[in-house]
């Protein structure tokens, strides 16, 4: 995403040094199809664009875990998009805020940062 998109607030957040930054193996996953079906055009292969991603945002892998993929059946059906579903799982089961624009996360019981 374009620094320009991001919300100044966030941003600030973003970019203290002690701020942890996480990108969910599902990003990687959304990207990877996005990319394979021609949706997605990267400058770099997925894994290429990934790797670029960690190194100069400074952002750690997050896997899904077992605990995260059951966490999804527990959620209610605000939201139906999969990958949506199991970062907001992610966060839940981490305790982790989620910087993401869709409307549609706010309305589950996770911490949310994008105002």
């Amino acid at each position: 995403m374009e620094p320009t998109r991001i919300p100044g607030s966030l941003r600030e957040v973003l970019l203290k040094p002690e701020t942890r930054r996480y990108s969910s193996a599902a990003v990687a996953w959304e990207i990877g199809i996005k990319w394979s079906l021609g949706k997605l055009p990267l400058p770099v292969p997925p894994e290429e664009f990934m790797r670029q991603l960690r190194i100069v945002s400074l952002v750690e892998s997050l896997p899904i875990t077992e605990a995260a993929a059951l966490q999804v059946v527990k959620l209610p059906r605000l939201h139906s998009d999969p990958f949506d579903r199991i970062q907001i799982a992610q966060s839940i089961e981490h305790s982790l805020i989620l910087a993401m624009p869709d409307p549609l996360i706010r309305q589950y019981a996770v911490r949310t940062m994008w105002d």
